[in-house]
């Protein structure tokens, strides 16, 4: 028998403002109990002296050197806008001003 009933399922239903069916709520019911099951024998597996971890694998950054050069200046950076005004990018407003 699943640990999940009918009326458990119903009830997460509600909950979540999930429309189930009346007839597929044993359905639901043995799902949601064998991945209850599952997670319970992940669960109990042995995990002593097992070290947490967040990546299966060693992970590293990789980051290239902060070394200062030279950058655009304004002219050559507006150069390439699709609109200018006063020296500035122009964009299209999305706020009306009160």
């Amino acid at each position: 028998m699943s640990a999940i009933s009918r009326d458990d399922v119903s009830h997460l239903a509600k909950l979540a403002r999930i429309e189930i069916p009346e007839n597929e709520l044993d359905h639901y019911a043995q799902q949601l109990g064998a991945i209850l099951e599952a997670v319970d024998q992940i669960a109990s597996a042995p995990t002593e002296g097992v070290a947490a971890m967040s990546h299966p694998v060693p992970m590293t950054n990789v980051f290239r050197a902060d070394v200062p050069a030279e950058s655009l200046t304004a002219p050559e950076a507006l150069a390439g806008a699709p609109a200018v005004e006063d020296d500035r990018f122009r964009v299209p407003r999305i706020l009306d001003e009160e």
